[in-house]
């Protein structure tokens, strides 16, 4: 999955920026009649349908503001629909399983207990050892270290950058130290809760996408589903008690660098390519 969207990356960029171009001022959010005048610009210069798919598909999969009317998109034009996938009957017989040559299993009973002794004899406290503050400054917010530690065998991936709207990028930076990091931050409710009507926000886990010296970009966690949100895989890694589910869409919450902000974790790069 992770690497089917890196491939998208790859497809959406040039015709994204072609159609930001084409919208100019109101590449932000556009309604859906700029949107599609955009798309007809597009293919007008050139561009194929599938790099307009790749460039609708993208803006859907990172939440853009304009994600309904790619939806929409979608479903209105029919050039835009993808083929159906054809049938493949699975064959009726099994292939043999392959034999292993005792020689061959025996080199793998060997790695495999050597590994198991690499493990035994490493320690894992050096990993998660933290520098004491020195006397006199002031104590460091509290983090779970264990969930901020990446797994080594998952290092090898590369995290994909987040693509921003020109907007986003004029406040915030896409390679901010905290991309990736879980924090409890206080949002904004995005409606008025009936129970209590004189609160505007409230203290939440919440996803760090970019960032600046005063503010976040997140994208909040909930212990609630709804239409906008998916299942937030890692929520019991990063010390979540509860499933939770993550939203689609990006707020921007105040942020003070070395206040008591708890963290929670970092999602490893595999978890944050896996997300919607």
């Amino acid at each position: 999955m992770a690497a089917l969207k890196s491939l998208l990356d790859v497809l959406a960029i040039a015709p994204l920026e072609r159609i930001v171009e084409y919208l100019g001022d109101h590449a932000e959010s556009p309604t859906y009649e700029q949107l599609a005048r955009a798309i007809d610009q597009l293919v007008a210069s050139g561009s194929s349908y599938d790099d307009v798919v790749a460039a609708l598909a993208y803006a859907v999969g990172e939440s853009f503001p304009a994600a309904p009317s790619c939806r929409r998109l979608f479903d209105e034009r029919a050039e835009l629909a993808l083929p159906a996938l054809p049938e493949v009957v699975p064959p009726t017989i099994l292939a043999a399983p392959r034999e292993v040559r005792p020689e061959i299993r025996e080199q793998r009973r060997a790695r495999r207990d050597e590994e198991k002794r690499r493990r035994k004899t490493s320690s894992p406290s050096q990993a998660l050892r933290v520098s004491k503050p020195k006397t006199g400054a002031p104590p460091r917010p509290e983090m779970n270290v264990r969930a901020l530690e990446e797994p080594s065998s998952l290092t090898d991936v590369e995290r994909r950058r987040v693509l921003l709207t020109p907007l986003e990028l004029s406040r915030f930076d896409a390679d901010h130290p905290l991309v990736g990091a879980v924090l409890v931050l206080d949002v904004s409710f995005d409606g008025l809760d009936p129970a209590q009507p004189e609160a505007t926000s409230k203290d939440r886990p919440a996803l760090v996408v970019a960032g600046s010296d005063e503010e976040l970009l997140v994208r909040a966690i909930y212990s609630s589903q709804s239409s906008t949100r998916t299942i937030f895989q890692p929520w019991r890694r990063v010390g979540l008690d509860h499933v939770s589910f993550i939203d689609g869409a990006r707020v921007v919450v105040p942020y003070a660098p070395g206040g008591t902000h708890r963290h929670l974790g970092r999602l490893t790069a595999r978890e944050w390519n896996a997300l919607d």
